[in-house]
Formats: C-alpha cells, structure tokens, sequence
C-alpha cells in the first residue's frame, strides 16, 4: 500500500475571475492611485465646489444665508440635509477631497521613485549598429582606437555629458536635470497637499463688523467675531492676542465720468498693538494690502453706513440710541437695516427700512434710491411695527432682520403702510403716543476679514517648486551620443550617434558638431 503523501497543490475551487480578499484589495488600491481615478476626483472636487460659491454659506456670511432661507422656505431643508450652506465642512466633500489626496499620492509615489532611479542612472550601452539609428555619421582615421576614444571623452566632458565607456565605445548622455524637473514637480504637489491640509486643519477665518471711531473696538478673542470658521484641529491658545481699533476711514469718490458718486478706493487708518501691554501702530488697511500679525492677516473687505437712530417711547425716555449698522445692497450703497426699542412704553417698537446716502426719486416706480454712493443727501426710510419683537432677555436673534410674526405694522387711515423718511438732523413723532424717532448722525462702519493660514508658506513654497520642476522638464531636451572607434584595415573607423529622448528634436547638429570636434584636433 503506497502511504506516500501526495505533492499536488490543493485545487481551486474558484470561479474563473473570482478574486481573492488580498487581490481584491490590491484592485482597489489600483483603481484609486491611477491617474484615470485622480482626474476623476479633481472634476468632481472642481464641480462639488460650485454649490459652495453659488449658494450662501454659514460660516462665511450668516445673514446672507437666513435672507436665502426666508427666501426659499420649500428648499432649506433638503439644502441642509445636504450640507449645502456648509459645502467645504460636509462630510461628501471632505470624502471627496480625501480620496483625492490618497489619489495623487498613491500616483506621485511610484512615479517620484521611477524619476529618482532615472536621475541616478548611467547612460545605456552603445547599440551594435549605430548606423540604424536615424542620425549618425562616420568616418576613418589613422590614429589608434584608444587616441581617438580619449579625444571623444575630452570632448563630451566639457559638453557636460555623463559617460560610461564599454569596450570599443562610449555612451554619454546629458539631459538628467529633465528627471530632476518632474521629481521636483511631483513632489511639490505633495508639498502643496500639506500645506493646505496643515491650513484647513490648524488655521481659522473669521469677519467682523466694526465701527470707525476711537469708540469702538476689536479684541482677537473668538467671542469677539461675528462669524468665525476655525479648523478641525484649531486651538485658540494659537491666536494674536492683538487689538485694534479704526481711528478713520476715508474714501477716494470719482467725481466725473458715469461713475461719479462711486468709490475708486478706500482705505481704514488703524492704531493696532500686537500684545495686550505693546506699544500702539499705525497701519492704513487697504483692500489687497493686508496687516500681517506675527501669523496672522487682516484684510478689509467691506464698508458701509450706519445712521446714529435715537427712539424715545411715549413717556419721553430714551429706550434706543446709538449707530445701527445697514447693510449695502446695490453699487450705490443703498442699505437695509432694522431698528429695535425693546424697553419702550407702553409697547414694543421696530423700525425696518433702507438708507440711501444720496436719495432720490423715481417718478417711475413712484419710490426712493439712492443716487450715489457717497453721503450728500443721506436719508432713512423706515416701516413701523409694534408688538412682541419675539426678543429673548431683550436680545434680538439677528440684529439685521426683526420677527414680525407677533408684530403689527403700523398703517394708515387709508390702510397704506405708514412709514418714516427722516434725513439727517431730523425728527419724527409716531402716532398713537408711541414717541419719536430722530436721526441723529451718520457714521461708517467697516468689514474686516481675520484669517490665520499655517501652512500658506509651505504651499506657496510648492507651487513655486511645481513651476521650476514644470519649466524643467519642458524645456531641458535629454540627449544620448554614442562613439565607437575601431580597427578596419589600416586605419580606425569611428563611428557617431545621438538620439533625443524628449522626441521632436533635431540631433543631426549634434552628430555633426561632435564629427567636427574629433576631426579638428585629430588634424591639430
């Protein structure tokens, strides 16, 4: 009886294409690191972020998002399952950009390594017929081999070639800062990945509205913001501890042309210190020219008005004043804003209505608009409502839009809409006992934009990497030349060949340049 343990590997029972767990991972990590599958994820990246410019955003403008809300009632809700007023922080955009950086470096790896073993390799051997090739020459001598091989390699070293001689011949080849361009450039790609990640991650952006005027100012604590976005790993022990205050604003109106009226330039004085105890700056904020602070910028990005509204209630008593901020809504500075006198006797008031610097009126549309944008005939149209202004603790829920849904508006005799038109210095009285309104002043008000970016620098760093390794390996043409030398008859042949790796080049210069060399000093 033959005991003899059989030798024969166990048989598949597999399907044929059935892939086992290891090999179906391996084909997934293919699909994802090839160049096809990172394209793919850069269209949609590309096209993810369009909802993120088109619809509002809450972490960029909060007040614009609400108006856009109240505006679309029917579509808020799928929005916000979506995460579409916060595209960059949802979860399929974060997904997408994810499997977008594993992409591109499971794509720049394999290829940085292909480059960094091309920049260290020696030319190739010389092919056995070099007359083959499309460009070469040849011609005879009486000097020895060895002469004319020594002269060759004198020759290609001053051209800066790498040579590597084998036997009767010599390989040379020139061109390898070409491989050092694309590993510049596929590494600097990674470079630019971290630095936005270490930016996304560690930074923060944030906006402020603040009031120019000694009065008025700003510490860079979080509470302080009006919108404030930080990173996933932001800490807020890593903030300036600067202040600042907008001590003047001042703007540059075109005074001829169609656009006069409008603003050419502005710009916001600033007496600023970096830490609590330091001493006081100046810096003129101007749009593209930022204040740095140690590493963080602040850039001014918006102004506007804001009329100083006094209301006191029946009794006389002043329950409202001071500057309230109206947001621009055309070119011309035409601006909305609201008015809440919580405390006011014997009922709630609100005011909601647009301010126009230059007013004036459209027989058209029988209504006012601003003219211009600069303050000459400054004015204040405002609705009346009375009521519960839905206020918690006497707080509004938005300083820029009031709850009218348990407010009655005030109207008329003929049931028309009574509204207030005060310009500046002037004063109105409500009807029914409520009080007086007045508009006292104008005063301005800017928009700042506080960001704090950590790794801006390391990827400006790769995007300037990525254009020397891209200029590199366009314009630098890689080049091989071949000379062999050997006996025939009584005298040497030699024989002389290039090849251009980049493709499209014209080596036959190059043969005939080489050619020229040997034979001028085989004569000298």
């Amino acid at each position: 009886m033959n005991t003899a343990l059989s030798t024969r590997p166990p048989e598949d029972d597999r399907r044929p294409g059935e892939l086992t767990f290891r090999e179906l991972l391996r084909w997934i990590w293919r699909q994802i690191t090839s160049m096809r599958t990172a394209l793919i994820l850069l269209l949609l990246l590309a096209l993810a972020a369009i909802p993120g410019s088109v619809i509002p955003q809450q972490g960029v403008d909060s007040l614009k998002t609400s108006n856009w809300q109240d505006d679309h009632p029917k579509l808020t809700p799928i929005y916000e399952r979506l995460g579409l007023f916060s595209v960059y922080d949802s979860a399929w955009f974060s997904a997408i950009y994810i499997l977008l950086m594993i992409s591109l470096v499971g794509c720049i790896v394999p290829r940085t390594l292909h480059y960094w073993r091309g920049l260290r390799a020696r030319p190739p051997k010389a092919p056995r017929n070099l007359t083959r090739l499309p460009d070469h020459a040849a011609y005879t001598t009486p000097e020895p081999p060895e002469a004319v091989l020594e002269r060759a390699r004198s020759t290609l070293r001053r051209r800066r070639y790498r040579m590597e001689a084998d036997g009767d011949a010599i390989s040379a080849e020139r061109g390898y800062l070409r491989e050092a361009g694309n590993l510049v450039f596929h590494l600097s790609v990674v470079v630019v990945l971290v630095g936005f990640a270490m930016g996304g991650l560690f930074g923060y952006k944030g906006g402020v509205i603040l009031l120019v005027g000694d009065d008025y100012g700003f510490s860079n604590t979080p509470d302080q913001y009006d919108e404030f976005n930080p990173g996933s790993l932001f800490s807020a022990d890593r903030m300036e501890p600067f202040s600042f205050s907008i001590d003047d604003f001042s703007v540059d109106w075109l005074t001829t042309g169609r656009r006069a009226g409008m603003a050419r330039g502005f710009a916001s004085h600033l007496d600023y210190q970096e830490t609590l105890d330091g001493p006081e700056q100046s810096y003129d904020l101007r749009v593209n020219h930022p204040l740095s602070i140690g590493s963080t910028d602040v850039f001014l990005i918006g102004h506007g008005y804001a009329p100083v509204i006094t209301i006191r209630d029946g009794d006389g008593d002043i329950v409202k004043s001071g500057p309230t901020i109206f947001l621009p809504t055309s070119q011309s500075f035409q601006s909305i804003g609201v008015v809440a006198a919580p405390d006011a006797e014997p009922t709630q008031v609100g005011l909601e209505g647009e301010f126009y610097p230059t007013v004036a009126f459209s027989q058209q549309t029988g209504s006012y608009y601003s003219l211009l944008g600069k303050p000459l005939d400054p004015m204040v149209s405002m609705l009346v409502y009375t009521g519960d202004l839905g206020m918690d603790d006497g707080v509004p829920q938005s300083v820029y839009s009031l709850d009218k849904s348990r407010t009655t508006m005030l109207t008329k005799k003929d049931g028309t809409p009574y509204r207030i038109d005060l310009r500046e210095g002037e004063t109105v009285k409500l009807p029914d006992g409520l009080g007086t309104v007045s508009f006292e002043r104008l005063e301005r008000w800017n928009k700042i934009q506080i960001s704090q970016t950590p790794g801006k620098w390391i990827a400006l760093a790769g995007v300037v990497l990525a254009l020397v390794g891209l200029l590199g390996s366009l314009f630098i043409r890689p080049r091989r030349v071949w000379v062999r030398a050997r006996r025939d008859g009584d005298g040497t042949l030699v024989e002389v060949a290039a090849l251009d790796r980049s493709g499209g080049g014209d080596v036959a210069a190059v043969v005939d340049e080489l050619v020229e060399a040997l034979q001028r000093e085989d004569q000298s």
